[in-house]
């Protein structure tokens, strides 16, 4: 996926939101052979939007739309969840301001199970992307 489509995504969320397309409340569900069913609920005003905003765009009933609103939902999932992120991304009333290096990493590294990003790995991987940052 190109981290282009990605913010893009999040650009349409935030239009969809302003506009107060909240879209409806969605039921994933991805079976596996030999396992039991993956259920996600997309159920919370904000991911509702998120996901409307890519089927509005790209469409949920096509794999590609599929993978980026996962990918949007986990993206804005793991930059609540791993305070280390803060340097990478500044929201503003503007939009957001997304590193380029989180922005290839979301795009191309792997969900979980539980269609998130592993926060250790994408740290590791980002460690190998970023420079250091020169002491004052």
């Amino acid at each position: 996926m190109r981290p282009e489509a990605l913010l893009a995504a999040w650009d349409a969320a935030r239009a969809g939101a302003a506009a107060g397309r909240w879209g409806p409340a969605r039921t994933l569900v991805f079976r596996r052979a030999n396992a039991e069913p993956t259920v996600l609920a997309i159920a919370d005003r904000d991911a509702r939007c998120w996901a409307e905003a890519v089927d509005r765009g790209a469409g949920l009933c096509t794999l590609a739309g599929l993978a980026l609103c996962l990918r949007l939902l986990a993206l804005v999932e793991v930059m609540g969840r791993a305070e280390w992120l803060i340097g990478l991304f500044d929201v503003t009333p503007q939009g957001v301001d997304l590193h380029p290096a989180l922005l290839r990493a979301a795009a191309g590294m792997p969900l979980d199970a539980g269609a998130r990003f592993d926060a250790e790995e994408l740290r590791r991987l980002l460690s190998r992307g970023l420079p250091a940052r020169a002491s004052a």
